[in-house]
């Protein structure tokens, strides 16, 4: 699985009860099943545009990384709890592949 920093920084804060999962993370980042694929500083003017455009929502930093993701990779999906990734659009006009509980 892909990731980026910022969602492993909110994942991190918000299982802060729960050592256990943020050990899992980590190890998923050591044995490599789970990899930082996205650097941020590479893809700055489309983040912004992103959260210039989604500022009503309001979208967070790691909620722009992951769309900006999908646009990179041909073959995703995302995982979230998050509905605001209903409203978000790859390229600005194709709903996102989402895994996403109903």
């Amino acid at each position: 699985m892909l990731v980026c920093e910022p969602v492993l920084v909110e994942a991190m804060f918000l299982l802060n009860r729960n050592p256990a999962a943020q050990d899992a993370i980590l190890s998923s980042l050591e044995n490599g099943s789970l990899q930082i694929a996205f650097h941020l500083d590479e893809h700055l003017p489309e983040i912004r545009a992103l959260l210039k455009k989604y500022r009503d929502r309001p979208m967070s930093l790691a909620d722009a990384c992951l769309v900006r993701m999908a646009e990179l990779f041909n073959r995703y999906h995302i995982f979230t709890l998050d509905s605001d990734f209903k409203v978000y659009r790859r390229h600005g006009r194709d709903p996102l592949k989402l895994i996403y509980p109903e």
